[in-house]
């Protein structure tokens, strides 16, 4: 007979608990090498000591069951490189969700810590922000769309303005955009050169009036912009200023510069009616 291990022996030797074995067999994950079929007693092999602790590790890392049965069975396929790319994937699409949820969690964290410091409050001010020519891409948002719209909008001016140099793009969005999920929206590109012919239809030249706005300067990813947003709207309102109903942001570096999140650069304005607050705020 091969060599077997009791279930007391295979729990000393992997450091699995009898219960996680046992729940691993009834969820058909490890399934012992042998059952006695009188006591019910269960052996396992040696060669599933490396399962064990992989399926092991898996779980700590909460990758699905579905998702592990399917790694499971690709593993088990054979040694072909297609099993193992298989195998491979699976696990590797994982280890981006949970990067991605480690990197969601470290910035509300930071977040969180600005907010729970006083002393760490955003420099705000008042400013006129002068007028500018733009091409500029404008829609109104429907519910639920998402952020595709922004880079198709992008993508077509990107295509009007080619490679010509350019100062860092921006939008102009309706606050219901965020109070309400839908709502008017234009991007733009500050550009002087004129509208080339065959341009797409949706792109159009504009002209920015001068405009006073509270201003402040976001870095990093865009899920923190609400503190800016904060920071720019309470300052607005405390210096006495009615808000208009709109706000823009500049991407002074952004992802079309950069693909580390942790240097993006936004201006946060809030755009306020001039003729409103105190003149020295």
């Amino acid at each position: 007979m091969a060599e077997r291990w009791t279930i007391g022996e295979f729990s000393r030797i992997t450091h699995l608990s009898i219960r996680s074995l046992r729940r691993y067999h009834e969820q058909d994950l490890l399934v012992p090498a042998e059952v006695d079929p009188v006591t019910g007693y269960r052996y396992y092999s040696p060669v599933q000591v490396r399962s064990a602790l992989t399926i092991r590790r898996l779980r700590d890392l909460d990758l699905p069951l579905a998702d592990l049965r399917r790694f499971l069975q690709a593993e088990s396929a054979g040694e072909g490189a297609a099993s193992r790319s298989a195998a491979q994937e699976i696990v590797a699409a994982h280890l981006r969700r949970l990067e991605d949820r480690l990197g969601r969690t470290q910035r509300a964290v930071e977040a969180l810590r600005e907010l729970l410091d006083p002393v760490t409050a955003r420099t705000v001010s008042i400013e006129v922000l002068p007028a500018q020519r733009v091409l500029a891409v404008s829609l109104d948002v429907p519910p639920g769309a998402g952020l595709s719209w922004y880079d198709t909008a992008m993508e077509e001016l990107d295509a009007v303005v080619g490679q010509r140099p350019v100062l860092p793009p921006g939008g102009r969005y309706q606050h219901t955009l965020f109070t309400e999920g839908h709502g008017r929206a234009t991007v733009y590109l500050p550009a002087e050169m004129p509208l080339p012919p065959g341009a797409p239809a949706t792109v159009r030249e504009l002209r920015l009036p001068e405009r006073t706005a509270a201003v402040t300067t976001h870095t990093g990813p865009h899920d923190d912009l609400d503190l800016a947003y904060a920071a720019a709207g309470s300052y607005a309102g405390r210096s006495g200023f009615c808000s208009q109903d709109y706000v823009e942001e500049v991407y002074l570096i952004g992802p079309r510069d950069t693909d580390v999140p942790e240097r993006w650069r936004t201006l946060v304005a809030w755009l306020v009616a001039p003729e409103t607050g105190r003149s020295s705020a």
